[in-house]
């Protein structure tokens, strides 16, 4: 899965779209908690909720235990040594910590030690609330995560698989034939329509949707700290919202990416990367991806489509250069980084991991991180 990783992107000076903010808007230490200095909150606040379900494949108990095997099970792979988690992993912020991922024929665990000759296009993204697109990859080419899981199965650079070679394997594994009959009973084969439905009932419980922002719109005032909410007011003031709306802090939006003044997009290391403009045409998708949500960000490392900026803070540093209407002090910029660092973490369905799949073969192993 490729596509999903950071951006504040053009038109981004405005006004918030969704969950609006309130025509107060605070200056100076306003919006702080104790006392009546301004309102508590640059915006009006919804919660998030979970993610909705397609009618055709409701989450069962059984499907997302049959997806939770698949997607760390390496029997999906041409090598029978990559998985879906040596690119999603639970260390490495449901991502790989890379600016390219390495798929089949990569050696070393996961993360930021891994070596190997195949390289994703894009940078890989991480997995948190994925649940919740219309569209996936940075491109938007497919409309639902059960799409979407076919294509690194059969991707020469990600799992590399020959669908006809895996299914036979899984058909021929006692464990699984009973897995899928359980999680299928209607239609209990083992296909490839089947293993799709199962990964993606398992990536729809990976959601990040109570962080101590959550908690502090609801009236917690010591779930945010002080800097955290100044942070918070700047966000809104800034505009961020408009492209990162609350309460996904994300948006099914695509944009381009530029420094102002910039007669094109920043340079990547695939010059050739065209963006949206390859799915449809439209001179106007030209270098636009889509706009990321940032629960989680602080995880996802490096970012943007390409992975150009190895730290969040860098990351927010390019784009509030690229979009505000004013300059951004580095003591404006750093009171950003707590909130969207910290105030949007939440990790309570960090998915867990098995100790042994049904294939019999080794779970990829993980690197090891210090997190800053």
């Amino acid at each position: 899965m490729t596509a999903l990783a950071f951006g504040f992107l053009n038109g981004c000076g405005g006004e918030p779209g969704s969950d609006s903010a309130s025509g107060d808007r605070p200056t100076g230490s306003a919006g702080t908690s104790g006392g009546n200095r301004g309102p508590r909150m640059p915006w009006v606040y919804s919660p998030l909720g979970l993610p909705p379900e397609p009618v055709p494949n409701p989450s069962t108990a059984g499907k997302t235990d049959l997806g939770r095997l698949l997607f760390h099970d390496p029997i999906l792979s041409g090598d029978h040594a990559t998985a879906c988690v040596t690119c999603h992993s639970q260390y490495w912020g449901m991502g790989d910590g890379l600016a390219f991922g390495i798929g089949v024929g990569g050696t070393g665990p996961s993360g930021i030690g891994r070596r190997g000759p195949t390289t994703t296009r894009r940078n890989v993204p991480s997995l948190w609330n994925v649940a919740y697109r219309t569209a996936l990859f940075w491109d938007g080419r497919v409309p639902s995560l059960e799409r979407q899981v076919e294509v690194p199965l059969l991707d020469a650079r990600e799992l590399g698989a020959d669908s006809d070679k895996v299914m036979r394997e899984l058909a021929e594994n006692a464990t699984y034939r009973a897995l899928f009959a359980a999680a299928f009973p209607e239609s209990p084969l083992v296909s490839q329509e089947n293993l799709a439905r199962a990964i993606a009932t398992f990536v729809r419980t990976i959601i990040s949707n109570d962080a101590p922002y959550d908690r502090y719109a609801r009236g917690d005032d010591k779930a945010l700290s002080e800097p955290e909410i100044r942070g918070m007011f700047l966000f809104g003031e800034l505009g961020c919202a408009s492209c990162h709306a609350p309460p996904l802090f994300g948006a099914d939006r695509y944009d381009t990416v530029r420094l102002q003044g910039e007669p094109a997009p920043p340079s990547s290391a695939n010059g050739d990367d065209l963006g949206r403009f390859e799915i449809t045409g439209d001179e106007s998708d030209r270098f636009a991806f889509r706009v990321p949500q940032l629960r989680n960000l602080r995880e996802t490392g490096p970012y943007f489509h390409d992975g150009r900026a190895p730290t969040m803070k860098e990351a927010l540093g390019e784009m509030a250069a690229a979009t505000s209407s004013r300059a951004v002090t580095e003591d404006e910029l750093a009171l950003m980084t707590e909130f969207v660092g910290k105030g949007l973490m939440d990790k309570a369905h960090v998915p867990e991991r098995p100790l042994s799949v049904p294939s019999g073969l080794p779970v990829p192993a993980d690197g090891f991180t210090i997190r800053r």
